[in-house]
């Protein structure tokens, strides 16, 4: 059973790479993707910066 699931998953993988490397639509679909998640990540980052450094401020205040 996982010998099945391993194999289907790899088979699904290199499937799904040569589908992406000789689509024009797929490959720009993945490129778009993966500029979005970037652009995500660095809000979420420059959020978790900002309340680090509003918690860092306020400790200071308080000693």
């Amino acid at each position: 059973m996982e010998k099945m699931f391993c194999l289907g998953l790899l088979f699904g993988a290199v499937g799904g790479a040569l589908i992406v490397a000789n689509s024009y639509k797929a490959r720009s679909l993945v490129k778009k993707s993966q500029a979005e998640l970037m652009e995500k990540v660095d809000e979420m980052m420059d959020e978790r910066l900002k309340q680090m450094e509003s918690t860092d401020k306020a400790d200071k205040k308080s000693k």
